[in-house]
């Protein structure tokens, strides 16, 4: 385990609140998995300082289009400058601005966070909404190169939405719970939340059996570094959440997630890792997420009523090869709509583990299948670096 100044510097986090919060949050994730350091803090008068950070990743994608043709493309998927002002113990101040393929550079986070005593903190700004562990991990801290597709829970920018989140870690640091309020979806003229300005409410626990996972922020892959056995729910609702000003309906979801990462006889690390997804929206058809009503608000569209599932399996090799480690996965998600076909997906894929989280190689080959249609094959060779 390493020291608490090292967490600051892993993830850009900060002193104590942060240190368990958003030290947890930006890279505390990547301490606590004994990855190396990273970003660079500054420090100041008093128990004040700064941090700064930068991610990156890319890819080179070879993806089959409608009649078998092929189609290749070389990307810079996402590129990050994270700072974290620590004012004092208590206080500290996050941003992080991002830059997705095809997009100008703009605001993901502005997280400000107060301790308020031990276990209890508020965050507020824009934010991460509690969601599913996927959600809270995101694709920096994922085991799988792609987000998974059965993951949908409603937000303003890739998870992100302006609120307030009541959150810590209590009983021995093993539970985690989450609760908040945010502004939502379909607040636009013609949507659903148009006269009415319903909040999205959002919450998560989650019991760690074995090791504690503490901290704001989630992670979906230790590397070998903890002993993991956590299970989390998480909850999400909101009064008019989809449709349209004449056809409105609520917005209800909900999912069960579990990770286990154990060390085998072998002296490799087995990872297996489930969630279940149940979407509900009064039966109503939400509108389209590029429909030109959704052009004047964030959150908008895009809710499906239905199911959906996920497992993942992956086997770290004890052995370094070179400068890091194999570790070949495999992942199965399926959504299953109540009205049309239902999607599935397989991924097959292998990491190279260099330097954990913070620099990482991943090649992996899906096949995505619809009821009724042929399945879809795409090639990812991806590279991911954080500092």
């Amino acid at each position: 385990m390493t020291t608490t100044k090292q967490e600051i510097r892993a993830r850009g986090t900060t002193a104590r609140a942060v240190r368990n919060t958003i030290s947890t949050a930006l890279a505390g994730l990547l301490a606590a998995a004994g990855c190396a350091q990273a970003a660079s803090t500054f420090n100041g008068p008093g128990d004040s300082s700064l941090t700064l950070g930068m991610w990156t990743s890319g890819a080179y994608t070879n993806t089959e289009q409608a009649g078998g043709v092929h189609h290749s493309d070389l990307s810079l998927d996402s590129f990050r400058i994270i700072t974290v002002a620590q004012i004092t113990k208590q206080v500290s101040l996050m941003t992080n601005f991002a830059r997705l393929e095809g997009e100008s550079m703009r605001l993901l986070d502005l997280m400000a966070q107060i301790e308020l005593t031990e276990g209890v903190n508020i965050a507020f700004g824009r934010l991460l909404v509690p969601g599913d562990r996927a959600q809270m991990a995101g694709p920096y801290f994922a085991n799988v190169w792609e987000y998974p597709m059965v993951s949908r829970y409603p937000n303003a920018y890739t998870g992100r939405d302006n609120g307030a989140t009541l959150w810590g870690n209590i009983l021995d640091k093993r539970l985690l719970y989450m609760a908040g309020v945010y502004q939502g979806k379909n607040r636009s003229a013609g949507l659903s939340n148009d006269s009415s300005r319903d909040y999205l409410y959002a919450g998560r626990i989650a019991w760690s059996f074995f090791e504690q996972e503490t901290g704001y922020f989630g992670n979906d892959d230790y590397f070998g570094t903890k002993e993991i056995l956590t299970i989390g729910a998480a909850f999400q609702t909101q009064n008019n959440g989809v449709g349209l000003a004449g056809a409105r309906g609520d917005f209800t979801a909900w999912n069960i997630d579990a990770l286990l990462q154990t060390r085998l006889s072998t002296g490799g690390h087995l990872t297996l890792e489930a969630a279940y997804y149940d979407y509900d929206t009064d039966g109503v058809a939400d509108v389209a997420p590029n429909d030109p009503l959704c052009h004047h608000t964030t959150n908008c569209g895009g809710a499906t009523q239905g199911d959906a599932w996920k497992v993942t399996a992956a086997y770290l090799f004890p052995t370094r090869i070179g400068i890091g480690q194999f570790q070949p996965y495999v992942r199965y998600q399926e959504f299953n709509p109540d009205s049309g076909p239902s999607n599935d997906q397989w991924d097959l894929g292998l990491t190279y583990v260099i330097a954990g989280h913070n620099t990482r190689i991943s090649g992996v080959y899906s096949s995505m299948g619809t009821d009724g249609g042929p399945s879809r094959d795409k090639f990812i060779l991806g590279l991911q670096y954080m500092y």
